[in-house]
């Protein structure tokens, strides 16, 4: 009778403490920041699983993919939504990234699963080149007709 009365008192004054410190606002700081954590635990559980030999290769693909996603998702939280509109080609990344891994974890080598990651890989990767194109490349040509003016002027200086 005597433990059930401190388990409870150990229960209440837990619940007061975080009743408290969420109305302080520090629960829901940590929880606005770290949320993306609660995607990533599953993605290591099934990792974690693999290498321990619990499960099959297969659940290599959605492991990887919690993980990139998960990754994504606590770089969000600290440098800002903003830069999901360039990083977005990391969502079929993160496919490329679990067929990668069930590529070189299973026994059996599946060469299909390897083409589809390249694949997957290569279309990420143009179309982040595409969107860094799209909002820096006016940076580009900037710079280019500058250093083309400066190599014209440099030239020409001898006809002057």
């Amino acid at each position: 009778m005597a433990n059930n009365r401190y388990s409870i008192g150990l229960i209440i004054v837990a619940l007061g403490i975080v009743l408290l410190l969420g109305k302080l606002g520090i629960i829901g700081f940590f929880w606005g920041l770290l949320w993306p954590v609660f995607i990533l635990a599953p993605g290591v559980i099934l990792h974690m699983l693999f290498f321990g030999r619990m499960l099959p290769s297969a659940v290599l693909i959605p492991g990887g993919i919690l993980v990139t996603i998960s990754i994504l998702f606590l770089f969000c939280n600290v440098f800002g939504w903003s830069s999901m509109q360039y990083l977005w080609p990391v969502f079929p990344f993160s496919v490329a990234v679990g067929l990668y891994e069930y590529y070189l974890f299973d026994k059996h080598r599946p060469r299909e699963a390897f083409t589809a990651a390249l694949i997957l890989a290569i279309i990420s990767a143009f179309f982040f080149g595409l969107t860094l194109l799209f909002t820096v490349g006016i940076y580009l040509i900037a710079v280019v007709l500058i250093i083309g003016g400066v190599v014209l002027l440099r030239r020409s200086r001898k006809l002057w």
